[in-house]
């Protein structure tokens, strides 16, 4: 017969492992969600949001989220990060933002005798809306837009152009809303839109 170590040797069950930082966050943004949606009245959010930062294992957050659903992996586009940057700089050269990244509550681009790029397809955003002021002077940026956020463009082209072809409401509800704004002058700002699960083209 196999001896069984002592208890406080035993390995803890999965409910019972304490929860990290991670783990208190994933569940936060299943809840806001949730709210979103419509599935969790406004009136529980406070409670749920309590129950969850105050839990110390996975099985008492597994308690705090029951009966909301797991989000997928584009369901959890707000989140509590800090951003990965707040501008780009394309001066007789180029930018990329792209992947996965966070995008803060106003970001600005500038393009200058050079070219950028920002996509959001895997972008995170860290307020439900987002200004995003761009300028190309003698230059050109493009950004790509998935088609599960609300895009509004405002920017003027003079001598250039500004591009709205991006521009739309979302399929979902409660998706972030992301505004377009600045001036292509003798250049180019253009929105490319992508559906999810395409190639783009």
């Amino acid at each position: 017969m196999t001896e069984q170590p002592p208890a406080a040797e035993q390995p803890p069950t999965a409910a019972g492992t304490l929860a990290c930082d991670e783990d208190r966050e994933r569940a936060v943004e299943r809840v806001r969600a949730a709210v979103a949606d419509g599935r969790l009245p406004l009136a529980e959010l406070d409670d749920r949001l309590g129950r969850v930062y105050s839990a110390r294992t996975l099985g008492e957050l597994a308690v705090a989220v029951r009966g909301l659903p797991e989000p997928g992996p584009r369901d959890a586009l707000v989140v509590d990060r800090l951003p990965d940057s707040r501008c780009a700089l394309g001066v007789f050269g180029g930018f990329a933002r792209e992947g996965r990244w966070v995008v803060p509550e106003r970001f600005t681009s500038w393009s200058m005798w050079g070219g950028g790029r920002l996509d959001l397809t895997e972008a995170r955003f860290a307020s439900r809306e987002t200004e995003i002021r761009a300028v190309a002077l003698w230059g050109g940026t493009e950004i790509v837009v998935p088609d599960d956020i609300d895009v509004e463009v405002r920017g003027l082209g003079l001598f250039g152009v500004f591009g709205r072809r991006g521009a739309g409401r979302a399929r979902r509800p409660g998706a972030p809303r992301v505004v377009i704004r600045g001036l292509a002058l003798f250049g180019a700002v253009v929105t490319k839109p992508k559906a999810l699960g395409k190639t783009l083209r």
